[in-house]
């Protein structure tokens, strides 16, 4: 029999091919060790069956029952055909509902006994199971966990379980090596890598399944922590330029601004100014909740750096955002003889070319724009300093490309998005970190209410009185258009419509969405923006950065279907001027952690608090995606429940950097491979 590598393309294995190998590749799968590394998700356990007449709404369970009957195939439309299954036990019957899988039922014999394992739709009075997974007796009586996957479609949880299993049956004798120095695998009494891999995919019972679990859990934190670690070092022993209070000195910036900065503005600007005046690069994450003033902090460093003869530059994740930051900053810098441009995808091709030579020979001190400042075209005479805006849209590979223009530059990176501090050690883990926890005077707390659809009506109203009063709202909603998930949802570009002609019949009402054309989406932010729009129909494109100080009004549709950093971080575009803001949260929601998502939403406006309370109740997937991060997504690991492993991974990565800060030893030769791939994947390299 022909020996495998972890390397080896998954299409090589017998029953996969080019075909599912295509299948294979929108889960992320292209080699044999990304398919091992591909975990359950969850367990069938068959010796715990649920009867037909004790299953609850909304719970997964498993059930078995025989085929009572079975329904002809139900052309729902085009492509989509639906086939009902009536299944019974001795307490009662249900319905299995199967898409699309013509041959799956047709196998299926009325009045066979099979096991079904799904979640629970349906209403009191009938039970349902949306495409269930379907196991004969026979395989159930085997014992055991069954494994369920992350699947695709055309990829089902038994046929992955057979490609691992035939994966692990010719993997190479060494492929598996442990890559954990025993020691700490014996400190924190840790199974080997081979035993973890093999029994979380088919463990014999919940504890070995757990034990397995520990051990891959650990070895994520530490990988990540590691590869962390070594970004860090590898910046700290690069030369930056150094800057000097000699050259600068921010009271000359606070004194030019027609406000006092806040004690948490002036905290930031000195941490940051401190790092800057050191030889090596400033690496530093300005964390602020909505409206905190982050900008002036990026402004207060922009000016330092500008003193000591450096170009800064300033990226931002969306155009309109961009032109924003260029407006306020042009405001309050070119007054102290700073020349500061915006540069963006939709900049005319001539007006590009003078800002680009402008840059190159030095005249340009502050270039603010959007991912057109990667391209190769953009050259800096002497880059000092690189700030990013909202860096949870960027990745880290994104900003380590920002700054190789110029000779190791200091790094700001803002963020908007509140992170409990055990989220920010992971995905920050390579950055120092301010916190503004104050908001600027005057600022008044945003009214939040939540209201169900029966005084939908009475909410209108209250909208149409704050738009006769001159201010001006947004009402936001998950859909763009029709079709795009299967739900009874309204759409954006339906409900702008039916807000047009009915309730806001009179009012200037804008329709505002991703799929817009920047040149539409700008043209319309500028009508909102002036008081030309008075009422802005959008979807979450809105969620980033906007500053309208007259919207007052934030009515949000289905409040349920958003996360809660995303709600707040959408109610942050009101109340950011002299007026006494809301936020409408319409929903009806009978789920209780949706109610009390919502309810945590009404009494408090503190972003951390809102965050420590969602990564509790959800974990951090719903709250910021890795992937965005550059970060590898973690593949089994739960921030919000695996706090002490994660402490503990930290501990033994900071010990084992003390030892060997190069993990040079002869004994991690396998675990300075495993970092070196991390560190690959987030845009730096172990030299």
């Amino acid at each position: 029999m022909v020996s495998i590598g972890l390397d080896t393309q998954i299409q090589f294995l017998k029953g996969v091919g080019p075909k599912r190998a295509q299948l294979y590749q929108k889960l992320g799968i292209e080699t044999v060790r990304q398919l091992i590394w591909h975990f359950p998700r969850a367990y069938i356990n068959f010796g715990d069956f649920v009867e037909i007449s004790s299953t609850e709404l909304d719970q997964v369970c498993s059930v078995r029952g025989r085929i009572v009957s079975k329904s002809g195939e139900q052309r729902i439309r085009k492509g989509l055909s639906i086939f009902k299954v009536r299944v019974a036990d001795d307490t009662g019957d249900m319905t299995m509902v199967f898409y699309n899988t013509k041959y799956a039922v047709d196998a299926l014999e009325v009045y066979g006994e099979y096991c079904f394992y799904g979640r629970v739709s349906g209403n009191l009075l009938h039970r349902e199971m949306l495409s269930p997974q379907v196991f004969t007796v026979q395989q159930a009586e085997k014992g055991g966990l069954y494994p369920v996957y992350p699947l695709t479609a055309g990829i089902t949880s038994k046929v992955i379980s057979a490609n691992v299993e035939q994966a692990f049956s010719l993997l190479e004798e060494e492929a598996l090596a442990d890559f954990l120095p025993s020691d700490i695998r014996l400190k924190e009494s840790l199974c080997q890598l081979e035993f973890a891999l093999r029994q979380i995919h088919r463990p014999k019972d919940i504890r070995t399944a757990e034990m397995a679990k520990r051990r891959l859990i650990f070895d994520e934190f530490l990988m990540l922590s590691l590869a962390l670690a070594t970004i860090r070092d590898k910046n700290q022993t690069a030369a930056g330029y150094q800057m000097s209070m000699e050259w600068g000195n921010p009271e000359d910036f606070y004194r030019s601004l027609p406000f006092s900065p806040t004690h948490a503005q002036r905290r930031a600007v000195d941490e940051s100014i401190r790092d800057m005046c050191r030889p090596t690069p400033m690496n530093r994450l300005i964390q602020g909740d909505v409206g905190s003033g982050k900008t002036l902090v990026a402004a207060a460093c922009c000016y330092f750096a500008y003193r000591n003869r450096c170009q800064s530059a300033l990226m931002a994740p969306t155009e309109i955002l961009a032109a924003q930051h260029g407006n306020t900053l042009s405001r309050q810098l070119e007054p102290l003889g700073m020349c500061v441009k915006v540069l963006t995808a939709s900049t005319p091709a001539a007006e590009k070319r003078k800002i680009r030579q402008a840059l190159k020979d030095g005249e340009i001190d502050l270039l603010v724009g959007t991912h057109a400042l990667l391209s190769d075209g953009v050259v800096f005479q002497k880059l000092g300093l690189v700030v990013t805006d909202e860096q949870h849209r960027f990745g880290v590979a994104q900003r380590v490309r920002l700054a190789q223009k110029g000779e190791h530059p200091h790094l700001l990176v803002m963020s908007a998005t509140p992170i409990p501090r055990t989220l920010a050690l992971m995905i920050y883990g390579d950055l120092d970190l301010s916190v503004i926890d104050e908001l600027p005077p005057g600022r008044s707390p945003v009214l939040t209410y939540r209201v169900g659809s029966d005084k939908r009506e009475r909410a209108y109203g209250f909208v149409r009185k704050q738009l006769d009063e001159g201010r001006q709202g947004y009402v936001v909603c998950p859909l763009i258009e029709q079709g795009e998930m299967d739900t009874g949802l309204k759409p954006a570009t339906q409900l702008v419509q039916e807000l047009a002609q009915g309730p806001f019949a009179g009012y200037r009402v804008g329709l505002l969405h991703g799929k817009m054309k920047q040149q539409e989406k700008d043209a319309v932010m500028r009508d909102f923006q002036s008081g030309n729009l008075q009422l802005l129909v959008s979807t979450t494109v809105v969620e980033v950065g906007v500053d309208v100080p007259n919207a007052v009004i934030m009515m949000i549709e289905n409040a349920e279907r958003f996360g809660l950093s995303q709600l707040h971080q959408l109610r942050g575009r009101v109340g950011r001027g002299k007026y006494q803001s809301y936020c409408i949260l319409l929903s009806d929601a009978k789920n209780q952690e949706s109610r009390q998502r919502l309810a945590m939403m009404c009494k408090t406006t503190n972003g951390f608090e809102i965050a420590e309370f969602d990564l509790k109740l959800r974990g951090p997937g719903d709250f910021l995606g890795y992937r965005q991060h550059g970060l590898p997504q973690l593949a089994i690991a739960d921030l919000a429940k695996d706090v002490g492993l994660l402490q503990a991974a930290q501990q033994a990565g900071a010990e084992l950097l003390r030892q060997d800060p190069t993990l040079s030893q002869p004994q991690h030769e396998r675990l300075r491979a495993q970092v070196a791939a991390v560190v690959h994947n987030v845009g730096g390299q172990i030299n």
